[in-house]
């Protein structure tokens, strides 16, 4: 490497640091950081033996991705509850992706400045914001190192066909799998570069059953993955039915979603932590998006022994976006800035690459492109610098989604989990009562009945935690805290029929044993009482048992 490469790196580095670097005084937000971090005991009870065989077991918010909860608990042991030390290892994670990103293309390319410029779009852009700036997405930056390294390693593997090469590069797929399944599209993206930049195809035409059989091992992986990833998100009840979104607007929504995002990489603006479908969509905007995707798809085939880079990025970010494009859909996002991580990889390299062979000449390039590329890049920095304030508190976050969303339920949701942290009950309920308008599902009805009781209203969070059993039957905390409430109102036996529906559906709910055992007892059937607080008490919870002694009612 020579000292403009060396130049590059470090300026790639410093840019980024700089760019991202007020996500060190963002707070932790109320949208999965719970689960993944705030309040998940493994993660904070350390690296150890059971964690580690806990990690490659566990399925959180309904994903499989070992290597990302590790992860955290390494962050949790060197920086406790401090956000900022977890922000800012996502962050060297993004410039470590980023860099082995620019060293790949420098390597197989020989092009430095336009290997940077395809790296620094990767760097700087706002899309990444939410990738970084979520402490929950560890997930995608850690995938995105690995797989970046991957992809370097498969330049050397190529240079020289070694087998240790490919072995690591084998590894280097496994781990990024491991941390998010997001790049299962990689064996196609290495078809694709085996096209272009290393020309593999046609140089050895004879060979090309080979370069196939080469990949059969990352398939191989892919494959697996694919099935884990599907179990955990059905295990984790995250898949929608095609019952709810039916299978033909999930297609609808994937020819809107590829050209939306084309949008947002070139327009950067009103960006969102969740956008919800636009369903029915305008039939102006189905067809511009088809005849969009279909003339780009037969121009750059039309061009690819001219211009080989523009069907190798087109083709990269057509096929690195299946996975998440919303065919099988996971979750009620229409789409999600995270998921543009990889595909925006190939929108870079058409553009790079594009511009250079559309203007030649040297002293051209030097006097238009050089001033235009800062621009660009300082452009999006600001944007980007701008972005990252806006994920300061879940306040910030969720109203800043409400002010360029429409009728975004998650976002008034989410907003009101927020308030409701800061003791605020009367402003979640309005946000709740936006959130049921539009889409009356079982989780806001559940957190305005946490809402009223804040309040003290035990009527009003009866009445909701009834509309959330409606809606979900089988959650037995549900029951439990309606249970409760019914005491409180003493109405006590529909506060034992909970408890009773509770031990039905979970037989060790230590609490539902503790609290019937009061009830049981307040009605003085005393043989009933003292059977539920002794169990409890065995379960680990002698509340009740100890006041019933005190009053002596069990001996």
């Amino acid at each position: 490497m020579n000292r403009y490469t060396y130049l590059v790196i470090f300026l790639l580095v410093v840019v980024s640091a700089g760019a991202f670097g007020r996500i060190a005084g963002n707070e932790f937000i109320c949208f999965d950081d719970g689960r993944y971090i705030i309040n998940n005991h493994h993660v904070q009870s350390g690296l150890n033996p059971k964690n580690i065989q806990w990690a490659f077991t566990a399925v959180v918010s309904g994903n499989w991705h070992p290597l990302t909860m590790l992860s955290h608990a390494l962050d949790w042991r060197l920086f406790g509850a401090n956000a900022a030390g977890h922000h800012l290892v996502s962050l060297l994670l993004h410039i470590g992706a980023v860099l082995f990103l620019f060293l790949f293309f420098h390597k197989t390319t020989g092009n430095l400045w336009a290997s940077a410029f395809v790296a620094a779009l990767l760097a700087l852009h706002p899309l990444r914001v939410e990738s970084i700036a979520w402490a929950a997405e560890r997930k995608d930056v850690l995938s995105m190192f690995f797989g970046m390294a991957c992809l370097y390693t498969y330049a050397f593997y190529v240079e020289h066909a070694r087998p240790l090469r490919y072995g690591l590069c084998l590894l280097l797929f496994t781990m990024s799998l491991m941390s998010k399944p997001m790049l299962v599209t990689l064996p196609f993206v290495l078809l694709l570069i085996d096209y272009w930049p290393l020309r593999r195809w046609q140089s050895a035409p004879s060979a090309n059953c080979f370069l196939l059989q080469e990949k059969l091992p990352f398939v191989v992986l892919t494959v697996i993955s694919s099935i884990l990833t599907l179990w955990a998100q059905n295990k984790g009840g995250l898949v929608i039915s095609t019952e709810n979104i039916p299978f033909f607007v999930r297609v609808l929504n994937a020819i809107i979603s590829y050209t939306d995002y084309l949008g947002k990489l070139f327009w950067p603006a009103d960006l969102a932590i969740h956008y919800p479908y636009a369903f029915p969509f305008p039939l102006w905007k189905i067809l511009l998006s088809f005849l969009i995707l279909t003339g780009v798809s037969v121009a750059v085939i039309g061009m690819r022994k001219k211009m080989p880079f523009l069907f190798v990025g087109w083709f990269w970010y057509l096929g690195t976006l299946i996975p998440v494009i919303g065919l099988v859909q996971v979750a009620s996002q229409a789409m999600a800035d995270r998921y543009t991580y990889l595909p925006s990889i190939g929108i870079a390299v058409m553009l790079s690459w594009g511009i250079l062979y559309f203007l030649p000449g040297h002293n051209r390039r030097k006097k238009v492109l050089f001033p235009a590329a800062i621009v660009i890049l300082l452009a999006l920095s600001v944007i980007t610098w701008k972005q990252c304030g806006y994920w300061k508190t879940s306040i910030t976050l969720f109203e800043r989604a409400l002010h360029v969303t429409k009728e975004n339920y998650m976002a008034h949701g989410g907003l009101a989990i927020a308030l409701l942290n800061e003791n605020k009950p009367l402003e979640a309920i309005n946000h709740l009562d936006q959130s049921i308008r539009i889409k009356p599902i079982d989780q806001f009805y559940r957190m305005r009945a946490i809402a009223y009781e804040k309040l003290g209203n035990d009527q009003q969070a009866t009445e909701n935690y009834s509309a959330a059993i409606s809606l979900k039957p089988y959650n037995a905390d549900d029951y439990f805290n309606r249970g409760l409430a019914c005491i409180k109102l003493h109405q006590y036996q529909s506060a034992l029929d909970d408890f009773n529906q509770v031990i039905q559906l979970r037989n060790d709910y230590t609490d539902a044993y503790n609290s019937r055992a009061y009830v049981h007892l307040i009605q003085g059937n005393n043989p009933s009482g003292c059977e539920d607080a002794r169990k409890a008490c065995v379960m680990g919870n002698c509340q009740t048992l100890e006041w019933a002694a005190g009053q002596g009612h069990c001996r």
